[in-house]
C-alpha cells in the first residue's frame, strides 16, 4: 500500500520541481517520486512547499529546561566555562521522569519548527550521587521514550567521559553523573542496541572531548564500538573554545583537530561537534576526512564561543550540518540565518553560504544541513528521494511571510524573514504526519509537562 502526496513544488536534492507526486510505504520510507505531473483527485494536495525534514545532529535535551536562565553577569567575564559551572548544578538535580518530560517537550518543539530527527548527546547517566540506576540505562530509555511518544526520530549517542582535563586529571563534583569506566561504556551500549533497534532509532557512541577521555581509553572504547557495529556514528565536541585549544597545545603540543586526526580513525561517521577554533591546515585535513562538521550557531553565540570560519570550511568541500545544542533557540531557520548572518559579520560580506552552483543562500543552507545532517545521524534522512526516510515539511503558503511568493522566495522568506514566526504548517515523521496548523498533538500537555518540572527544579 503507498501513501501519496502531491505537491505544486517540493525541493528535491538536485533542486526545486513542480507538479510532484510523492508516494511512500508502510514503513514510512519514499517509494516514488515523480515531477511534471497531474494532481489526480483521490491524491491528498500539499498545502504550500514540500521541504525536506531538518536532521538536528547535536542536542543535550535537559538543557531545554535551563534555556535562558544564566543571562546575568556572575563573573566579570562570563564564559562557556562560567556557564558550565551553573549547567552542572542544574544537571545535578535531573530525574528519569523530569528528563522524559524535558525531553518530550523539547521533541515537540523540534517537530513544529521542521526537525525532524535528532543526535542526543546524552551524558546524563547516573543517579544524582553518581551511582548507577538498577537499569543502568534508566536515563536513555527516558530520551528513547520521549522520542516515540512524539515521533521523533533518533540517534542515540551515550556519551564516555571519565576526566576533567587533558593529561587525565580527576572529575570534579560537578561530573560524577557522566562517568563510566571503558567497561561499564560498552555494557550500555549492548544494553541498548536493542531498544534502539526496536524504534528505529540508531545507537552511536560520544567521547565527550578530548578533555573527558584519556588516549587508552579512547583507543579501547573506539574498538569496542566497531567490533559492535563497524559503521557506527561517532561524534565528539572539540575545538569549541580558546581555552580548550590552549590546554591542548600544552599538553600535547598540538590543536585538539590535529591531535585527533592523528590519533583516531576520523572518516565519515564521525562529526566534529562545533570545532570552531581550527587551523587551516586542520580545517583542509578534517573537511578532506569526511568527517561532519557540527556547527550549532545559537548555541556557540550564546555562550561566545567564536565564529566557524564557514567559507574555508566550504571552500574544502566539508559536509556540515546544525544543531540546537543548549536549545537556547529550537528551530533550524534561525539557526542556518544566524550561521548565514554571523559570517556576513566576519567576512564583511553578504550571501557567503551561496556557491557557483547554487546562488541561492537559503536553498544552499538547507540542502546542505539536510546532506551533512543525515550523515551525522548515520539514518537515511537524506532528503525527498527513493530509499530516504519520507521526513518532510509543508511551508504555509499563505502565511503573511510567505504568501503571493515564489517557492525559493517562500524558502528564503522562511530562513531570514518570518521574524520568529514559524511558516511550517504540516510535519511528517517516517510517513507519519506529526504536526498539523503547526502544531503536535502532544502540544499542550507535552508544554505542561515541561513547566511542571522546570518549576520543581528550580525549587530544589
Amino acid at each position: 500500500m503507498h501513501h501519496q502526496l502531491f505537491a505544486e513544488h517540493a525541493l528535491l536534492p538536485d533542486g526545486w520541481a513542480q507538479d510532484v507526486l510523492l508516494q511512500w510505504n508502510v514503513q514510512g520510507q519514499w517509494q516514488a517520486i515523480q515531477a511534471g505531473l497531474a494532481a489526480g483527485p483521490q491524491v491528498p494536495r500539499a498545502t504550500g512547499p514540500v521541504l525536506p525534514g531538518m536532521p538536528n545532529l547535536h542536542s543535550h535535551a535537559f538543557q531545554r529546561a535551563m534555556a535562558g536562565l544564566t543571562e546575568y553577569r556572575s563573573h566579570t567575564q562570563d564564559s562557556f566555562w562560567s556557564w558550565r559551572a551553573l549547567m552542572y548544578q542544574f544537571a545535578a538535580q535531573l530525574g528519569p521522569a523530569q528528563l522524559e518530560a524535558i525531553a518530550t517537550a523539547l521533541y515537540v518543539e523540534m517537530l513544529e519548527s521542521g526537525f525532524t530527527s535528532v543526535c542526543e548527546f546524552h551524558y546524563l547517566h547516573h543517579d544524582a550521587k553518581g551511582q548507577a540506576y538498577a537499569d543502568a540505562a534508566e536515563m536513555s530509555l527516558a530520551l528513547l521514550r520521549a522520542a516515540q511518544r512524539t515521533g521523533m526520530g533518533m540517534t542515540l549517542l551515550p556519551v564516555f567521559y571519565q576526566t576533567s582535563g587533558f593529561g587525565g586529571s580527576a572529575p570534579s563534583q560537578g561530573q560524577r553523573r557522566f562517568l563510566h569506566s571503558t567497561e561499564a561504556m560498552l555494557r550500555l551500549l549492548e544494553r541498548l542496541r536493542p531498544a534502539c533497534d526496536a524504534q528505529s532509532a540508531r545507537l552511536g557512541l560520544a567521547p565527550h572531548s578530548l578533555r573527558a577521555v584519556t588516549p587508552e581509553s579512547l583507543h579501547e572504547v573506539l574498538a569496542g564500538l566497531k567490533a559492535l557495529d563497524a559503521s557506527a556514528p561517532i561524534h565528539i565536541h572539540i575545538a569549541e573554545q580558546t581555552a580548550e585549544v590552549d590546554a591542548c597545545l600544552a599538553w600535547s603540543g598540538q590543536r585538539p583537530v590535529a591531535w585527533l586526526l592523528d590519533h583516531a580513525p576520523v572518516d565519515a561517521r564521525w562529526c566534529l561537534v562545533h570545532a570552531t577554533h581550527m587551523d587551516a591546515h586542520e580545517y583542509q585535513r578534517a573537511a578532506g576526512s569526511g568527517a561532519v562538521a557540527g556547527l550549532c550557531p545559537t548555541t556557540e553565540a550564546n555562550l561566545g564561543d567564536g565564529i566557524f570560519e564557514f567559507k574555508t570550511w566550504q571552500n574544502h568541500q566539508g559536509a556540515w550540518g546544525i544543531g540546537s545544542d543548549s536549545h537556547i533557540a529550537v528551530n533550524p531557520a534561525e539557526d542556518l540565518m544566524l550561521l548565514e548572518y554571523s559570517q556576513r559579520l566576519s567576512l564583511r560580506q553578504r550571501n557567503v553560504a551561496a556557491n557557483e552552483r547554487q546562488p541561492d543562500v537559503a536553498q544552499a543552507l538547507w540542502q546542505g544541513a539536510v546532506a551533512g545532517g543525515a550523515r551525522a545521524a548515520a539514518r537515511p534522512i537524506a532528503g525527498l528521494a527513493v530509499g530516504q526516510q519520507a521526513d518532510f515539511i509543508v511551508l504555509d503558503a499563505h502565511h503573511p511571510a510567505l504568501a503571493g511568493l515564489s517557492p525559493e522566495q517562500m524558502l528564503a522568506s522562511h530562513v531570514f524573514a518570518s521574524s520568529r514566526q514559524s511558516a511550517v504548517t504540516q510535519v511528517w515523521s517516517g510517513g507519519q504526519r506529526v504536526v498539523q496548523e503547526g502544531r503536535h498533538a502532544l502540544h499542550s500537555e507535552a508544554m505542561a509537562e515541561l513547566v511542571q518540572a522546570r518549576h520543581d527544579l528550580l525549587k530544589t
